[in-house]
């Protein structure tokens, strides 16, 4: 079938918009059509260098309308949200820990399927997509049942579909990760999406000091809203003002920015026994410390997609935001599908908290 794709063409360029050929599903995949997509810095960051042409995308959610012979979990008319892939296979998958799936990235990063086909062609030629387990930057898209979680009809496709990716990473690396105690303190670096989640989850487990690290004075006024107990302007005197809100240190800390100077500043502002989860794909594609830095007993632990299980997840985090515990709704902006360029633009300045493309 004929369907409209932002495509990449060239890596670091702006996206077009293109008629493409979807392929049909295979027998475990579903058809579903997107109704809304986020825009992740994790899709700003691929669109550098990932191998083009390609469509990128994954925080999609819309509505099923074709499945596989093999799909027993949706149905068509089923509304879902879209996550990552994984193998369900391996140890992780079995266990439990399909972030940490031992294919991972083959089945995420590579736009093509496992036995390197691509449901996506243009003008004849297939072209990479599959990314995250869906390329959701399109009308359509063909995604693995294990990527597609059903969700209530009543929920807004349009907030949804953040859920797959940047809310959940964020509120699962505090709640499924972490796991403070309450009364704890925690701080957190960098204040977008997934730093808001974190900031949420943090409020939900009972956190007694969250504080909140960005150089953005409105992402800080965001936070302050939602429940920042303090607020950090991030700079040379960062530092000096964590160490005077928890002397001793915190017991737990984010880092969302994929900064290696940030994240060190992360983790020694932690306590000892303190632990920091690294969430953030950034610039950085190193880190270090002091050997005194970590030890104290301190932890530095890798997060992947809030190490959740997303049908389990998703379901409960979309709860909580129907009751109002998770309130993500003021940080989204937007936008039409074809006016994909600025919104990621808007993504990439930090002038929206999170950019959502929407089809008609």
């Amino acid at each position: 079938m004929r369907v409209s794709a932002a495509v990449l063409e060239t890596p670091g360029e702006p996206f077009t918009l293109r008629d493409v050929e979807l392929h049909k599903p295979r027998p475990d995949e579903v058809l579903v059509r997107v109704t809304a997509v986020g825009v992740c810095g994790t899709d700003l960051e691929f669109a550098t260098f990932f191998g083009t042409p390609a469509v990128l995308g994954h925080e999609g959610a819309g509505v099923v309308e074709e499945v596989g012979d093999r799909v027993t979990t949706v149905a068509p008319g089923d509304h879902v949200a879209m996550t990552f892939n994984s193998c369900g296979g391996c140890r992780p998958c079995l266990s439990g820990s399909p972030a940490y799936c031992l294919s991972f990235d083959a089945v995420n990063f590579t736009g093509r399927r496992p036995d390197g086909s691509s449901a996506v062609s243009l003008d004849g030629t297939e072209i990479n997509a599959h990314f995250l387990g869906q390329s959701s930057f399109a009308s359509h898209v063909v995604a693995p049942a294990r990527a597609v979680v059903p969700i209530g009809k009543e929920t807004d496709l349009a907030v949804a579909g953040p859920f797959g990716c940047g809310f959940q990473t964020g509120a699962g690396g505090v709640l499924n990760v972490l796991r403070p105690a309450p009364g704890s303190s925690l701080a957190i670096f960098g204040a977008g999406a997934v730093g808001v989640a974190a900031l949420l989850a943090g409020v939900l487990s009972g956190c007694s000091t969250i504080a909140v690290v960005d150089v953005n004075p409105a992402r800080l006024d965001t936070a302050r809203t939602l429940g920042a107990t303090h607020l950090v302007t991030g700079g040379a005197t960062g530092a000096e003002e964590l160490r005077s809100i928890a002397p001793d240190g915190f017991d737990h800390a984010i880092d969302t920015t994929g900064r290696a100077d940030v994240l060190r500043t992360a983790v020694e502002t932690l306590a000892p026994l303190g632990t920091c989860g690294v969430i953030g794909v950034g610039p950085s594609e190193e880190m270090s410390f002091d050997w005194r830095s970590v030890l104290n007993g301190r932890t530095i632990t890798g997060i992947i997609a809030g190490g959740a299980m997303p049908q389990v997840f998703l379901p409960e985090l979309l709860k909580l935001h129907a009751a109002g515990r998770f309130p993500v709704d003021g940080l989204i902006t937007r936008f039409p599908f074809e006016r994909i360029n600025e919104a990621a633009e808007a993504a990439r300045r930090g002038t929206v908290g999170k950019a959502v493309l929407t089809f008609d």
